[in-house]
């Protein structure tokens, strides 16, 4: 049994969500699409159909990660406190180097979309930030070097 996947609520419903979009819009259009080029003649040099069945594989492989990973899903209730940052935290950091100022979402893995403010909470920053409290600062190495950030709010 693989390890468990802490995801939220909110997580768990996009990933199925996802699972269910693939297995039926996505197979039917890479099906539609094999057909098409099937009907072109010699499959031997038809780049179309070769394309067509190389994103079918990929497709099919997605699906079974996903699968993999509902099976393997752990749903957990976002932290409700304030004070201590946790599974599920908005928090609001400074980077004492630059100054600039970020927030973060801490959430699971398939969760994490750093542009959108979402951080997987096994990431180096979200390791980082486990546990620590409002006026905290944390070190972490990154490839850049080393950062210190600091921890403006909790919310």
């Amino acid at each position: 049994m693989s390890d468990p996947v802490v995801m939220t609520a909110e997580g768990l419903a996009a990933l199925q969500a996802e699972l269910e979009q693939l297995e039926t819009v996505a197979r039917r259009e890479i099906a539609e699409r094999i057909k098409t080029a099937r009907e072109w003649g010699d499959l031997k040099e038809n780049s179309e159909y070769h394309d067509a069945k190389n994103d079918q594989a990929h497709l099919e492989t997605k699906i079974l990660r996903i699968r993999e990973q509902l099976l393997a899903a752990e749903v957990r209730e976002v932290e409700t406190q304030t004070d201590v940052v946790g599974f599920g935290s908005k928090v609001e950091v400074e980077d004492t180097g630059s100054g600039r100022k970020q927030s973060y979402t801490l959430v699971s893995a398939p969760e994490a979309a750093p542009a959108e403010g979402k951080l997987s909470i096994d990431s180096p920053v979200g390791k980082a930030l486990v546990g620590a409290r409002v006026g905290d600062e944390r070190t972490l190495d990154t490839p850049r070097g080393v950062r210190t950030l600091k921890i403006v709010a909790i919310g």
